[in-house]
């Protein structure tokens, strides 16, 4: 495509005609012009841009967000992901997303600063759409806390996540409060992985012993009570240091209903799930020889009574944002099988891939069935994104003075899922055989065509670092918290003015 230039002729470098337009809260037909990157005007019959698509039959959605997925990343087992920010933006692209949100992952012994530079570097060199980072604490010292966590709040990743379960990630009580604290004063977002360690820890013992080792024995160590326990003791936490949640990657009905209860007594809790929860099951692991461990990830997918409850989270609020968790791992000794036929449920990768498939999947048995709205899917898939994590107004709608992030749908194409059609770097996919409605057909990002007639446009490296804002969890809070000002008036001084 040849780089041209807006005119007085021409007042748009891109017009979007003939689009049904969906933002969270409405859909409209209208023209889309496009100048520099950003949406300039929103309006029927648009004069003619330097380029002009015709999105006629076409949904025209916001790109999506994915706000939870691991790129490049070493994970605590030592293993590293199939996709390197390559590989992994580029079947972002291929499934609508055009921002995603990934994790600068710090091991114990490693320097913040170091470990978000080099993210950093990786991700400026290869990625093919805009990108920004949580950060993954998991030695909270002195230095961490006064030093290096506030600083990387303030240049732009305004979102951490902690662990209370992996032994060499997990934190205990204490360090939580003490993280909690420095982000309520910085205005950071914590992410919480909320499993009881000591529960998985037990049950895992016990069936090793008596040589339980086949892939499904990784769904019953890891028991929907050690998710729902963590998950209410993560809350509890959260209420003393009074300070917002996310929980992340729900998969239990009782974990929705207790996230569901905090709400309703105006707790600050928020929560996300994932394709995994809507479309697997944990008899899926159960499978020939180690076929299984293409199906577990942590929490594991439950049962058809817990996808109904995600399905219904996601409906009435409980679940505010919908994410792919992608942890891509192939099915080798690199990934999953690191001893082969021999590997136990405790030794193999944790994760499923699902970063192209995660908007496709939601469309398809969400919006085409019926059971969520256009609106309802816009809203989990990027407007809330956008909204929590302190991109909007940049990102997550169709809005004049956003940038150009727009994704053209076509909802009459139908699709057999195949891993040999996606753009990953991990070799299977979970969801194999599934026929789906409705496709991510052309995609934009920040005006640029990334993705049309099923071929990649940009070049590697064109994609944008998004140092983040103040996240804004409270466009969604209940009216009223019962914990305002509480620890406050417990303790009538902020962590850094106890120090003075």
């Amino acid at each position: 495509m040849t780089a041209m230039t807006a005119t007085n002729d021409n007042p748009f470098d891109l017009t979007i005609r003939n689009g049904r337009i969906s933002n969270a809260d409405a859909t409209f037909h209208a023209d889309i012009g496009i100048k520099d990157g950003v949406i300039a005007q929103i309006a029927p019959a648009l004069a003619p841009g330097v380029r002009d698509v015709d999105a006629t039959g076409r949904w025209v959605l916001p790109g999506g967000i994915d706000s939870h997925c691991h790129i490049e990343q070493l994970s605590g087992m030592g293993v590293m992901c199939a996709d390197d920010f390559y590989s992994g933006t580029v079947s972002a692209a291929f499934g609508g997303t055009t921002t995603i949100l990934s994790f600068a992952a710090q091991h114990r012994a490693d320097s913040i600063p170091e470990v978000v530079a080099a993210y950093g570097k990786l991700a400026r060199e290869k990625a093919v759409i805009d990108y920004g980072f949580h950060l993954i604490l998991t030695n909270p010292d002195e230095t961490a806390l006064r030093e290096h966590l506030p600083k990387v709040i303030r240049d732009g990743i305004t979102s951490l996540k902690v662990y209370m379960t992996y032994d060499k990630l997990k934190l205990d009580d204490y360090q939580l409060l003490e993280v909690m604290s420095v982000a309520g004063e910085e205005g950071a977002l914590v992410m919480m992985h909320a499993e009881n360690h000591d529960m998985i820890r037990w049950i895992a013992h016990r069936l090793l012993e008596r040589g339980h080792v086949a892939p499904k024995f990784h769904a019953v160590a890891h028991d929907a009570l050690a998710e729902s326990e963590a998950t209410n003791r993560a809350i509890a936490l959260a209420r003393l240091a009074d300070v917002p949640v996310l929980i992340v990657h729900v998969a239990g009905r009782e974990t929705v209903d207790v996230i569901r209860h905090a709400r309703r007594l105006g707790a600050a809790v928020y929560a996300e799930s994932c394709p995994q929860y809507l479309f697997l099951e944990a008899a899926d692991s159960d499978q020939p020889g180690m076929e299984g461990a293409k199906f577990c990830c942590s929490p594991p997918p439950r049962d058809a009574d817990s996808q109904e409850a995600v399905w219904a989270g996601l409906k009435d609020g409980t679940l505010g944002v919908y994410s792919s968790d992608h942890a891509p791992y192939r099915f080798d000794a690199s990934g999953k099988l690191p001893k082969g036929d021999a590997t136990t449920f405790k030794e193999m990768a944790n994760g499923v891939p699902g970063i192209e498939l995660r908007l496709p999947l939601l469309f398809s048995e969400g919006v085409m069935k019926g059971r969520l709205s256009i609106e309802e899917f816009v809203a989990l898939t990027s407007t809330h994104h956008a909204r929590m994590y302190g991109l909007a107004p940049r990102k997550g709608a169709i809005a004049v003075g956003a940038d150009a992030d727009i994704v053209l749908w076509n909802p009459e194409r139908t699709v057999e899922v195949s891993a040999a059609m996606l753009h990953d770097n991990v070799g299977y996919t979970p969801y194999e055989g599934r026929v789906l409605q409705g496709w991510p057909e052309q995609v934009f990002s920040r005006g640029r065509c990334v993705v049309r007639d099923n071929a990649l446009q940009v070049e590697r490296g064109s994609g944008e670092y998004i140092a983040r804002g103040r996240p804004d969890p409270l466009a969604n809070r209940p009216a009223a918290s019962l914990e305002r000002g509480r620890f406050s008036a417990l303790v009538g001084l902020s962590r850094t003015s106890a120090a003075n």
